[in-house]
């Protein structure tokens, strides 16, 4: 049985047109990474979801991707463990708040504990 369609967005991004003139627009802007000093972090502790595991995330990045996942990789290399950079989230395996905090406030970051 299929699945019931609630949304577009169910379509997976697709539009479709009946318009013989119709050209598709590109929005393949990538977002521009703010300097280290005028980003704004906040550092989470996080066990909803993970069977119980703490995890810590850094919310609040503003860049692109590629920036991104260069940060949560330092991140992983520091603490020693495994992660990941989605949504414009880091998440670190573990509860290494303290030691993120300190990280990237060395490299010019504005960080808030949040949470607990």
């Amino acid at each position: 049985m299929a699945k019931k369609l609630s949304s577009l967005d169910d379509l997976g991004g697709f539009v479709f047109s009946t318009n013989k003139d119709f050209e598709f627009e590109s929005n393949n802007e990538q977002q521009e990474t703010i300097p280290n000093n005028q980003q704004k972090l906040e550092a989470h502790l996080d066990k909803k979801n993970r069977g119980g595991k703490v995890a810590t995330i850094i919310k609040g990045f503003e860049g692109n991707d590629d920036d991104l996942k260069a940060l949560a990789k330092q991140l992983k290399t520091l603490c020693g463990v495994g992660g990941a950079a989605k949504d414009g989230e880091i998440i670190i395996q573990g509860n290494f708040r303290d030691k993120i905090m300190d990280f990237l406030t060395k490299e010019g970051y504005k960080v808030k504990r949040v949470g607990g």
